[in-house]
């Protein structure tokens, strides 16, 4: 029989079959799994008990039950889409254009500078001009600039960094072996992205909640 032994570490049991003392097991594994052998060609657990094992072990049930998944809602990995405007450590806000130039602009409510940031897989954003519905975009240059096309280009590293802002970091293109970084300079021009890196105050972006 299984005799259950509530711890302060957990939920623990001892083992008596047959007379014989069997050492204690962290973990109620062996004693479900004898229980779940005796009850799998019985009938179905009775609908009180649904299908809870510890529950029909109280109750002294014979049942049978089936170990099921639950479903978990992973936001990042189901194209969740934030509508976010940019917000530099210099101080200006990313916009482009409908011609697809990329720029920054002081200006907070410039119809330009709403974007949307869609997670495209883990740590993966694509980001898009909600007025223009182009996407950011950089060349294998480093140069930054609004693409009518999803493309591999458009692919950027979301990375949050020790003081709160955002840097993103093309995914498909690299210089020498470096990460290339969106980045805006003290004029809020675009620098190319072999000429930034992630401590420069220049690729540090907050994603501010659209107003």
């Amino acid at each position: 029989m299984c005799k259950w032994t509530p711890t302060t570490a957990g939920l623990q049991f001892d083992l008596t079959f047959a007379g014989s003392a069997f050492p204690s097991y962290p973990f109620p594994l062996l004693c479900l799994s004898l229980l779940f052998l005796a009850c799998s060609s019985l009938g179905g657990c009775p609908p009180a008990l649904g299908h809870d094992p510890l529950h029909a072990l109280a109750q002294g049930t014979n049942c049978s039950w089936t170990l099921e998944r639950h479903t978990r809602s992973y936001n990042h990995l189901e194209g969740d889409v934030r509508l976010r405007r940019l917000y530099s450590a210099n101080k200006f806000f990313l916009c482009i254009d409908k011609t697809g130039k990329v720029d920054g602009t002081r200006r907070k409510n410039y119809p330009d500078s709403l974007m949307e940031i869609r997670s495209v897989s883990v740590g993966v954003v694509a980001i898009k001009s909600v007025s223009t519905g182009l996407y950011l975009a950089m060349s294998k240059k480093g140069t930054l600039f609004g693409s009518v096309r999803y493309s591999p280009s458009c692919k950027f590293k979301e990375r949050i960094e020790e003081n709160g802002y955002n840097t993103y970091a093309s995914l498909h293109w690299k210089h020498r072996g470096r990460q290339m970084f969106v980045s805006l300079n003290g004029r809020g021009k675009p620098r190319r992205g072999h000429k930034a890196r992630r401590r420069h105050p220049s690729t540090h972006f907050l994603p501010m909640l659209a107003t």
